[in-house]
């Protein structure tokens, strides 16, 4: 099924909508923090066109389906302002950490429904392909933004940790994101190969 254009279709509206969980969740994060940035900004919503980034929700996605046969990308960011969070540098973190949180959830309920249906054949195949698409899907997206580099989750949380005499580490991700992340594009297949590793303990669908 992977390069069909009616496939790609259909898993691009699963990433939206997981992407948009994932920033949704940033905000809401925030928000429990002390933060109102996101809700002032009007993206506490699951309205999709309140979320695209022309790089990450368009041009990404395209290229990783022509180059790989799927797709992958992100959203605009949800906007925080750090200084209003509570707990400092632990409530970046918390902020960064909400949205591939958000999408590791959503797998673990698809993958206890795979496994519910395997178990007590409660669902169809159909079901369980759409199912085990959500749950590629987003553990993708959560790996994904788990990388230490800017923009992504990863250097959120990775800037939190780092003691503040590394501030060079951070200056030099900063300023070199841009060509930071286009190399990884080129070992998207090594992510993809993560991504399958913690399907299958996640749903205990043995590899093909």
């Amino acid at each position: 099924m992977q390069g069909n254009p009616l496939f790609a279709i259909f898993e691009g509206l699963i990433l939206i909508f997981s992407i948009v969980i994932h920033e949704v969740s940033h905000g809401y994060m925030a928000e429990k923090l002390g933060d109102p940035t996101a809700r002032l900004a009007g993206r506490l919503t699951l309205n999709p066109i309140s979320h695209i980034d022309p790089l990450g929700s368009v041009l990404l996605p395209l290229f990783t389906f022509f180059t790989t046969g799927t797709i992958f990308g992100w959203a605009k960011p949800v906007p925080y302002n750090p200084y209003n969070l509570r707990n400092g540098r632990m409530g970046e973190l918390l902020v960064a950490f909400a949205g591939p949180l958000s999408n590791l959830s959503i797998a673990a309920v698809f993958s206890v429904l795979i496994r519910i249906g395997a178990a007590y054949g409660t669902f169809g195949d159909s079901a369980i392909q759409i199912f085990a698409v959500v749950v590629i899907v987003n553990i993708s997206l959560a790996l994904f933004n788990l990388i230490p580099i800017p923009p992504l989750d990863g250097s959120k949380i990775l800037f939190s940790l780092l003691p503040l005499d590394y501030s060079g580490v951070r200056t030099f991700l900063e300023r070199y994101s841009l060509a930071l992340i286009i190399a990884l594009l080129f070992f998207w297949s090594s992510i993809s190969v993560l991504a399958l590793l913690v399907f299958q303990l996640f749903t205990g669908i043995p590899l093909s």
